[in-house]
């Protein structure tokens, strides 16, 4: 692969590009690094400085410039405003359209363009705001946006029927779009965590003026940056300077040392160390001691510095049950390490897991352990959105635990799960913030599992298991599955509950048996409703599950036992006849959950009387699966009744239990040999 690669192009002027081309292992003569002023198309760069100490108020003195900076730098052509924060990407779009009919009477529409075609596709989009300012030929874009509405208003902007478009800052990596001016209105955006202001990182900003660029349309992009007077010099002196790239990798390493030692590319201290003289780190140790708070430049200091970070990082990794140290300075990976590494989980979130789980932990406690996975950390909290928060958790079903604090990304998180589970409205913010949760806890249940698994507990496994259904669905696991069922509301499940035909509504597969009269009579759904209940249905999972313990007339204690597992799933005779994609089987029907999912199994064997967890497995399913658990016969012998479990990670309703009844035989005790061999086994 490296020797097919034969350019690396990077989008800013570095200040030690030799270094980071060294690094990358590349030769001088194949280096080029060019001034920031050496652009494809030259850019005019326009400083407008605001005296206003207050946020707030800066922002209010800019609404008219932004406007005078569209008039002046434009020239008709398209323009994008960056504004701080989506709420201000609607009051600047309301702004600029009011002062543009007040002033001129005209509005933004590009010269080509048709104010009937737009106004039509404007009626249609969903937000009453956008419906506003996209007739005017201004747009405007966030994160929450429903996709339909983003695609409209990004065609229109391409096509040049609208030539305004203003985003907030944190989507500026996510808009695919040039233009002819970019206007920056601010600097800064309010961080909830640190409770204050924070600048833009430098490299937004480049990315943003970078914007300025239609190749092949215009001689010259534009610019207009507006911030606070005190930082004008500082950002001139970033913006005009070649960027100097560090390392952050020290930040990092606990979790990429975990999965190295998993991969046993780290075995033991010397490797870490070798690894870390093979980043970019260890390159600008010596050439900015400063930076990563070394004592000095010499061999020495270098050589103490980097030990001493290895020793820290194996320290922590060790401490927190990830891998094991000899005193030789050998590593070797462990369990919790190994689910970390497996599933991309932080490892101070697998320590956590694994302190905070007991044998007795219901559903509750596995979604406050979830809440406080370090992966939530990064959750954003905006201005204002404690008190949002607090009105929500109080009219949540469950209390939230006392020691709760909303400025707490992890709260914050714990909240969201709780609005999802009730179906509760939210703001746009907030269901951006819940579909980031949403993707990440799904990820993470199955590590709490393994780590639950590991541990031989069962109760506290199945618990996990159904709230991976409840985050899939949306629902708590108390609600009637009907209500899984789209355009399913409570007075549906009500006239579902209440019938009194032959077989009483309890599950999905009671929908489909109805008779249609009957099933209009009780849904009273339209056509269109009525299509997405057939797909649902339809694609529900009816899995016949059939299980053989092996040599069952030969099980003796603290033997291995085998039970072979047949999952089968049923498919209507009609389909039968029709070739059938099998691709598409094992796709969820999850109209809250915000990306695809596939249908997951656990298998699972445990004694329900002792609470104790044998044997587990996570299959997916198409037609059919084999599977073979294996778990060593208890020790006592006599009649043992165990369950086996076929659990679903996606629907509620559909799980099944069997009991297994087995019996164990007096084992063999005669010599050690026996012991040592069942020993090797069980490890």
């Amino acid at each position: 692969a490296a020797q097919q690669l034969r350019m690396i192009g990077l989008s800013a002027s570095l200040a030690n590009a030799r270094e980071v081309g060294e690094w990358m292992g590349v030769a001088s003569k194949g280096l080029f690094n060019f001034s920031p002023k050496v652009r494809p198309i030259p850019l005019e760069i326009y400083f407008h400085s605001f005296d206003q100490s207050n946020f707030a108020s800066r922002l209010m003195a800019m609404g008219k410039p932004v406007y005078n900076a569209v008039m002046r730098h434009s020239e008709g052509k398209p323009s994008i405003v960056f504004v701080p924060s989506r709420r201000q990407a609607q009051l600047t779009a309301i702004d600029l359209m009011t002062y543009y009919q007040s002033i001129e009477g005209e509005t933004f529409l590009g010269k080509e363009a048709i104010p009937e075609e737009v106004a039509k596709i404007a009626g249609n989009l969903r937000e009453p705001a956008l419906q506003q300012v996209t007739s005017s030929g201004i747009g405007f874009l966030h994160d929450g946006m429903v996709e339909s509405d983003w695609d409209q208003i990004m065609d229109l902007y391409q096509k040049g029927s609208l030539t305004v478009l203003v985003c907030p800052v944190d989507i500026c990596w996510k808009v695919k779009i040039v233009s002819h001016l970019v206007v920056i209105m601010g600097t800064e955006t309010f961080d909830g965590r640190e409770r204050r202001y924070v600048d833009y990182p430098i490299a937004d900003l480049l990315h943003m003026m970078g914007m300025a660029s239609r190749q092949g349309i215009d001689t010259c992009g534009k610019c207009v940056i507006m911030c606070h007077t005190p930082k004008k010099e500082h950002l001139k002196k970033l913006l005009y300077d070649p960027l100097p790239i560090e390392s952050h990798i020290d930040h990092y390493l606990h979790d990429h040392f975990n999965s190295e030692i998993v991969t046993k590319t780290i075995s033991c201290m010397q490797d870490a160390v070798d690894y870390i003289t093979w980043t970019l780190l260890y390159r600008r140790l010596s050439k900015n001691p400063n930076y990563y708070n070394l004592q000095g430049t010499s061999n020495v200091h270098l050589s103490e510095h980097i030990s001493e970070m290895v020793e820290t990082v194996l320290g922590d990794l060790e401490a927190s049950k990830c891998c094991q140290l000899t005193d030789d300075g050998d590593v070797s990976p462990l369990n919790l390490g190994m689910i970390a590494a497996y599933y991309y989980v932080q490892y101070e979130t697998l320590e956590l897991i694994a302190a905070s789980l007991t044998a007795k932990t219901k559903v509750r406690g596995i979604l406050e352990i979830l809440s406080h996975a370090s992966e939530f950390g990064i959750l954003p909290i905006r201005q204002g959105e404690e008190k949002a928060l607090k009105i929500l958790a109080r009219n949540l079903p469950q209390k939230l635990p006392e020691s709760a604090q909303f400025q707490d990304p992890r709260t914050k998180a714990l909240v969201l799960l709780h609005c999802h589970f009730s179906r509760k409205a939210l703001s746009t913010d907030l269901r951006t913030d819940q579909k980031r949760v949403l993707c990440d806890s799904i990820n993470l249940i199955p590590a709490i599992v393994d780590v639950i698994s590991s541990n031989g507990w069962l109760k506290p496994a199945l618990a996990a298991m159904e709230l991976s259904q409840m985050v899939v669905q949306g629902l708590w696991n108390k609600d009637n599955v009907l209500m899984q069922i789209p355009h399913f509301t409570k007075e549906i499940v009500d006239r579902c509950e209440s019938y009194e035909g032959e077989d009483p509504i309890e599950s999905v597969f009671d929908i489909l048996t109805l008779d249609d009269d009957v099933r209009n009579d009780l849904l009273r759904l339209p056509d269109e409703k009525m299509a997405d209940v057939a797909v649902f249905c339809n694609n529900y999972p009816n899995v016949e599950v059939s299980f053989e313990v092996q040599d069952s007339d030969d099980i003796t204690a603290s033997d291995p036992v085998q039970i072979s597992v047949k999952l089968e799933r049923e498919v209507d005779d009609e389909d039968e006849d029709e070739e059938i994609d099998e691709t598409e089987f094992g796709k969820v029907a999850a109209p809250l959950f915000p990306k695809e999912k596939r249908e997951g199994w656990w298998i699972v064997v445990g004694d329900t009387k002792t609470n104790s967890l044998l044997s587990l497995k996570r299959v997916t399913l198409q037609r059919t699966q084999k599977i073979m658990l294996e778990f060593m016969a208890p020790e006592e012998p006599g009649d043992y009744n165990l369950t086996l479990f076929c659990m679903s990670d996606s629907y509620l309703g559909c799980d099944q239990e069997y009991s297994v009844p087995i019996s164990v035989a007096v084992g063999e005790s005669d010599d050690d040999d026996d012991d040592d061999s069942s020993g090797d086994e069980s490890d």
